[in-house]
């Protein structure tokens, strides 16, 4: 049995090992089972889904499994979509829809991440879940006072020690400090200048500093050596998420599955090609032409409606040359990556692992 030597979120989430899995696009209900299944805590990305599709994911977790579960929603400012920044941005790419096919003169779609809303909070009373996130902040107060009164514990990314600080002082009941090396999108809220972001390991030792609330440590950790790290450094726990993409649960398209099993850690950037938000994935085909911060790219989460007709072409026949393909640095570090795990038997595996390392420090 491994012994933990933080158990503040293991008691907080009610859960065995203080390992969340990332909240992340690929990770629906099989692998959050998995991961519950091992005694971590499974979570569901919320932003990019319908309600009803929300329902849906936690109705088959519910009916596989009684661990608690996390809900991580969006919390950022929603604004108007500006047609005429749309179409300046539609027509950079018009050499790209010459080349695959696809109809420039058509109705652009839109790419939406919606923020938590009244029908958001709605869900959350009704779903109830043990453990509910959030990313760029948090929603408006009584929103979250609604959802704290649920019984739901409350967690939010801090990429600086101001927004740790911001987090806690409104209510967090732990909090993630999301390092630079994260995948998917930067949790920053208070600034958007991405030079005041810092890396995992120089983050957390001073927001552990600063907050007296659990923290968790986000961000190239991969292993059980990362993991290991993290607690060196004052965390109470860790959120893994890249290295959960090589599971055999995992929801990918194939260029991302592709990119995940090629790439090395040198080959990810921070970029607003997709969404007009940072956020790391692999370099591809647009990064590399279109710079991966492009000022061009319209204001989140719109910029990404231009590309869908991009990848409704080049993604069935296996190229991600216009697809995001999020993933944080340490991903090559995965054990799921030279053989594949399921999301049970890489839980088990961190635990295991991490177990060894700490007789071995031991001894």
């Amino acid at each position: 049995m491994t012994t933990w030597p933080d158990t503040r979120l293991t008691e907080l989430l009610g859960v065995n090992l203080p390992i969340i899995q990332a909240p992340m696009l690929g990770a629906g209900a099989a692998l959050m089972v998995g991961v519950a299944q091992a005694g971590a805590l499974g979570s569901l990305a919320c932003a990019t889904l319908q309600l009803e599709q929300v329902t849906e994911e936690v109705r088959l977790f519910r009916a596989a499994s009684s661990a608690p579960l996390n809900l991580n929603f969006f919390c950022h400012n929603a604004v108007a979509i500006n047609d005429q920044e749309q179409a300046r941005w539609k027509a950079s790419l018009a050499d790209y829809y010459r080349e695959v096919g696809a109809d420039l003169e058509a109705p652009t779609p839109i790419s939406s991440r919606a923020p938590f809303d009244e029908a958001s909070c709605l869900l959350v009373e009704k779903l109830r879940p043990e453990i509910v996130s959030f990313h760029f902040g948090l929603p408006a107060q009584h929103w979250l006072e609604r959802v704290k009164a649920t019984g739901a514990n409350v967690l939010s990314s801090a990429t600086t020690v101001e927004e740790a600080i911001w987090l806690e002082q409104r209510g967090c009941d732990a909090i993630v400090a999301m390092g630079y090396e994260a995948g998917g999108h930067r949790g920053m809220f208070l600034r958007d200048d991405l030079s005041s972001q810092i890396g995992t390991f120089a983050l957390v030792p001073q927001v552990v500093d600063a907050v007296t609330v659990p923290v968790i440590a986000a961000g190239g950790i991969a292993d059980a050596r990362g993991i290991a790290a993290a607690f060196a450094l004052g965390a109470a726990g860790v959120q893994i998420g890249t290295a959960y993409l090589f599971c055999a649960e995992a929801k990918l398209s194939v260029p991302h599955h592709r990119a995940l099993r090629s790439a090395s850690s040198a080959d990810t950037a921070l970029t607003n090609l997709f969404t007009g938000r940072p956020a790391r994935g692999i370099v591809n085909r647009l990064m590399r032409e279109k710079g991966p911060l492009n000022p061009q790219a319209p204001a989140f989460p719109f910029a990404g409606g231009a590309l869908i007709p991009l990848r409704a072409k080049t993604e069935p026949a296996g190229v991600g040359d216009f697809s995001n393909l999020w993933a944080g640095q340490a991903f090559p570090l995965s054990p799921g990556r030279a053989t594949e795990l399921s999301a049970h038997e890489l839980t088990a595996k961190f635990a295991a692992d991490y177990a060894a390392l700490a007789r071995s420090v031991r001894a």
